[in-house]
């Protein structure tokens, strides 16, 4: 256990994983998005079959995004990613360590389109206003994932600048929020034009 705990601790330390204003502003994106999240919650009106439903849909997605946000500067998947090198190596199977890897991203692909069907059956009913919500969730969790599994070469595509020097990190990784972002800001829209679609009636 002590070799374990040495090993891990001499190559990651905690503290502030990305301190860059890119690093900074998706943990504000992220705290923002759970804020609607929240805000759908406690404020938007869904219809009565399926009311209790999105509820906890939502509540599901403020709690994880707001995990998200706290992680990003904890950067607990380094440690995770960290804590896999060192077994590896003091196991005796670092060398074997992609199959390793490999396995790890089929089963959180399995993991993914399960927790996808959940989604889908929860939500039953929903999908005009809760499908891109689903997409964003299930992109921004699977993003995170794959991150900590630990292949150099996604994290050197990630590192890589796109437009205006933004590392193609940030643009995938708040894509997911985006799409969460948008179902969530549809919500009022929609009960504005059921009730006028309402009070229209004879």
């Amino acid at each position: 256990m002590q070799d374990i705990y040495s090993c891990v601790f001499g190559t990651w330390q905690p503290g502030i994983g990305d301190p860059t204003w890119q690093g900074w502003t998706t943990v504000a994106v992220y705290l923002a998005v759970a804020a609607l999240a929240l805000h759908a919650v406690f404020r938007a009106v869904f219809p009565a079959p399926s009311a209790r439903r999105e509820r906890i849909f939502w509540s599901l997605v403020a709690l994880v995004l707001l995990g998200l946000a706290i992680n990003k500067q904890l950067d607990l998947q380094s440690a995770l990613t960290a804590t896999g090198r060192c077994l590896a190596k003091l196991q005796g199977w670092y060398g074997q360590r992609r199959a390793v890897q490999t396995e790890f991203i089929a089963a959180i692909g399995t993991l993914s389109l399960l927790s996808l069907i959940g989604l889908l059956w929860l939500l039953r009913g929903t999908l005009r206003r809760s499908a891109p919500a689903i997409v964003g969730l299930c992109f921004v969790s699977g993003f995170v994932l794959i991150r900590a599994a630990g292949f150099h070469h996604f994290d050197h595509l990630l590192g890589m600048p796109t437009l205006l020097s933004v590392r193609a990190n940030m643009v995938l990784e708040l894509t997911g929020p985006l799409l969460i972002a948008l179902a969530a800001l549809r919500l009022p829209r929609l009960r504005h034009s059921q009730g006028h679609g309402i009070a229209g009636k004879p």
